[in-house]
């Protein structure tokens, strides 16, 4: 466990990284959904409760449909309901619905700090999103009426991934992992760990809750009870989020500048890669079997899930805080601190196009059933490109 100066230099650390990012310019469960209940287009950070990363259509030819302008950094990466509403987050202390084909708002929260967090749609009508104020909140996804808000004891970096029976999985910086009851709010169980938890939780077939810390510990759980099934240690804070993979393992990012496949029964390594800077991305995992991840070496990794062995590295012109997401059609989304959107050939690393914001993407873009893009910018926007 992280103590005294340790602990306080790691807090620093993430501070930093925070800042850097508004400066430097979840999920939906099994059956869940917006709109009365049906399965969202993308249910939250990972897409969906083992974090993926991948779903919606392709055909995005990097061409602006509309943008939102927030009164803040948006850092926070949007979910797109089954009707086709976009929710997100801004560092104006705001939580955003927005009718995914105009841009029009239907309604917004305000909460009591930053949101970083990125919103998870829930199968009982609910946006679940975390903020700076130390908060959980529910929020109706229709009327955006606050059904619900949980203090925890520390700011909230972390986004929130829901169940399949509508627990409400998040982490805190207060170094603990919360469940949830998503109708009430009332905890279930919490997790401490040695360090914050920024890392967004996965959930596995089997029910197992995987997040990260910044303890430099990646950590399996008993969904049910909060158990821990064992502890994975790594070089360094980790800040990435795990994505659950068919074949048993998870793969996660660290600060010691590795990308990690773990055995999820174990918890022994399976393999790492060693990109050239520190991994905050969170990883995506293709059809094909490729994982795809940032690093703050400037480039984006397609890596080998069984072996780890890199097939291919786009550089691009800053550092890759953004997290992949990948269409039906393989094409790799991903944003950068050099204020671009890329889409890349999922198989050769061959940029298809790129767009253009006023300021770094670090928001990981969320993809519609219809093939539209959406992702926020540092310059303040929302974004849908088509």
């Amino acid at each position: 466990m992280i103590k005294g100066r340790n602990k306080l230099s790691k807090r620093n650390a993430v501070l930093s990284l925070i800042v850097a990012l508004a400066l430097t310019p979840l999920l939906a469960g099994c059956g869940g959904g917006g709109g009365g209940g049906s399965t969202p287009q993308w249910g939250g950070f990972g897409a969906n409760p083992m974090n993926t990363r991948a779903g919606g259509a392709g055909g995005a030819t990097g061409v602006k449909l509309w943008a939102l302008t927030t009164g803040g950094y948006v850092s926070s990466s949007p979910a797109i309901s089954s009707d086709g509403t976009v929710y997100a987050g801004s560092f104006d202390d705001k939580v955003y619905a927005i009718e995914g084909t105009t841009g029009v708002t239907k309604w917004t929260v305000t909460t009591g700090g930053n949101v970083f967090s990125s919103p998870a749609v829930g199968s009982n009508g609910m946006v679940y999103v975390g903020s700076f104020d130390k908060k959980v909140y529910a929020i109706d996804n229709s009327t955006g009426t606050v059904k619900w808000s949980y203090q925890t004891g520390g700011e909230i970096t972390s986004s929130p991934v829901v169940g399949s029976d509508g627990t409400v999985y998040i982490g805190s910086q207060d170094d603990k992992l919360y469940a949830l009851n998503g109708s009430t709010g009332v905890v279930k169980w919490s997790y401490t760990a040695g360090g914050w938890i920024s890392s967004s939780p996965a959930i596995g077939t089997d029910g197992s809750v995987y997040v990260g810390s910044l303890d430099g510990k990646v950590y399996a759980l008993n969904g049910a009870t909060g158990t821990e099934k064992w502890a994975f240690t790594t070089g360094g804070p980790v800040i990435s989020s795990p994505a659950v993979g068919t074949n048993g393992d998870i793969y996660i990012g660290s600060e010691d500048d590795n990308v990690y496949a773990i055995n999820a029964s174990s918890g022994t390594q399976v393999w790492k890669y060693a990109t050239g800077g520190p991994v905050f991305s969170s990883p995506a995992i293709g059809a094909n079997g490729d994982i795809y991840i940032g690093s703050y070496d400037n480039s984006v990794y397609a890596l080998d899930a069984s072996t780890g062995a890199k097939k291919w590295a786009f550089a691009t012109g800053d550092k890759v805080a953004s997290s992949p997401s990948i269409a039906s059609d393989g094409t790799v989304y991903v944003g950068s601190d050099d204020d671009k959107l890329y889409a890349l050939n999922g198989s050769t690393g061959a940029e298809k196009w790129s767009f253009t914001t006023t300021g770094a993407v670090s928001s990981s873009p969320a993809i519609s059933s219809t093939g539209v893009v959406y992702v926020g910018s540092n310059d303040n926007n929302i974004y849908a490109i088509k």
